[in-house]
């Protein structure tokens, strides 16, 4: 198991809230992100490394 730290951004990109996840691998991370965040855009981190930039706002 991996930790993992989820950024939410607000509209000026600035961290809005944050969220540890822990998950077996990068894949199963960005699904728990997804699965549990909408209307943000996020970035997925382990450690210092930048996993994933997600778009989870709504559209249309």
């Amino acid at each position: 198991m991996a930790d993992y730290r989820l950024y939410c951004l607000d509209g000026v990109n600035k961290v809005s809230s944050a969220e540890w996840i822990e998950a077996d691998d990068d894949g199963t991370a960005i699904e728990v992100a997804k699965e549990t965040h909408d209307g943000h855009q996020c970035e997925l981190w382990q450690g210092k490394r930048l996993v994933a930039r997600l778009d989870l706002r709504r559209t249309g």
